[in-house]
């Protein structure tokens, strides 16, 4: 028994038979020309209503030869510097730079074009409803080219006007930006409403295409904004401790620098590191350790601490630095058993 895929169900429903025969076996006369993939392609086109912008132009005689023979050529656009995605990620992309003639189509520019998009739409449109008519429902060999030369060039032209405006997009992306959407997905859309505008434009009203898009954009950047507020009202996210970073850490390092100045204030007091009675008075004066009670008082400068001892403040930098070393001795053999030594810069930092 032969499986039937979802296509072929929806194709028996409405009563389109593409590719076989009426018993389901081999392809129908006048298609055995077409591959596979084309044959799906007519399926898809038949199985599926073809929309237009209607206009009088497509019924006037020689319409084909005035809408693309005799209409003025229009630049393609270059649309491989569009990545935004890439660039608002950080990801270096090779690529060519931007042009700087990037093609900006004139209002009547977009008229030619749009004409040509919906003309090659309504040319399959035609041919679909010719077909469906027709006894068998079976397109001929001539019928099936025509229908895939108007539908290819109907994407092709598509795709031009699409390329051609997607500045729009990045530029409402960047003006709009909305912290809870994710640029990615905000770029998508707007992509998807570009594409639907050019589908449901009107050129033969007058106004720019732009005009139309930009509204378009926008209104879907809206949708995905409520969208997603709706998603968090239902699903909201509750606080987590889990979810916290963890400042064990700094918490053991702050009580160990606690801990450790505690220490060096009794190895000064206690003189337990041998100290003498300048170097011992240099650290009191140089670290508030001079009164018990004057830990609010701002610590004395080399030279104030000079002028009492007197000496020159280079003289008192040596001695501060001579007793802070057999300090750190002291602490290391008394306090921080086993810990490597690393300079004088521990002694200090506890003492402050």
């Amino acid at each position: 028994m032969t499986s039937r895929t979802p296509l072929s169900n929806l194709q028996r429903r409405r009563g389109v038979n593409v590719g076989t025969d009426r018993s389901g076996g081999a392809p129908s006369r006048g298609l055995r020309a077409l591959n596979e993939h084309d044959r799906r392609l007519i399926s898809e086109i038949l199985a599926n209503e073809q929309d237009y912008i209607d206009s009088e132009e497509f019924r006037k005689p020689d319409a084909e030869r005035a809408i693309y023979d005799e209409a003025p050529d229009i630049r393609k656009p270059d649309a491989s510097w569009y990545s935004p995605v890439m660039n608002d990620l950080g990801i270096a992309k090779t690529r060519l730079p931007r042009s700087s003639d990037q093609v900006i189509l004139t209002g009547a520019e977009e008229r030619v074009i749009f004409l040509q998009y919906n003309y090659a739409r309504f040319r399959v449109a035609e041919l679909r409803d010719e077909i469906l008519e027709s006894p068998d429902r079976t397109p001929t060999e001539e019928q099936a080219h025509e229908l895939l030369r108007w539908y290819r060039k109907s994407r092709v032209l598509r795709e031009q006007i699409a390329e051609t405006n997607l500045a729009l997009v990045l530029a409402m992306a960047k003006r709009t930006r909305m912290s809870e959407v994710d640029f990615a997905d905000l770029v998508s859309e707007g992509n998807m409403a570009l594409l639907r505008a050019v589908d449901k434009f009107d050129a033969g009203r007058g106004f720019k295409f732009s005009t139309y898009a930009c509204r378009a954009i926008i209104k879907a950047f809206s949708r995905q904004g409520m969208k997603l507020s709706k998603y968090r009202q239902r699903f909201p996210t509750d606080f987590d401790p889990k979810l916290e970073r963890s400042n064990f850490v700094e918490s053991k390092r702050e009580e160990f620098l606690t801990d450790s100045a505690s220490e060096v204030k009794r190895i000064v007091v206690e003189n337990r590191a041998d100290l003498s009675d300048i170097e011992k008075t240099v650290i009191e004066h140089r670290f508030r350790l001079e009164d018990e009670f004057a830990s609010h008082s701002k610590p004395m400068t080399l030279e104030q601490v000079g002028q009492i001892i007197g000496v020159t403040k280079e003289r008192v930098r040596q001695i501060q630095n001579k007793a802070l070393e057999k300090i750190r001795i002291e602490l290391e053999e008394s306090f921080i058993e086993g810990k490597p030594r690393k300079g004088l810069g521990r002694a200090e930092a506890v003492l402050n």
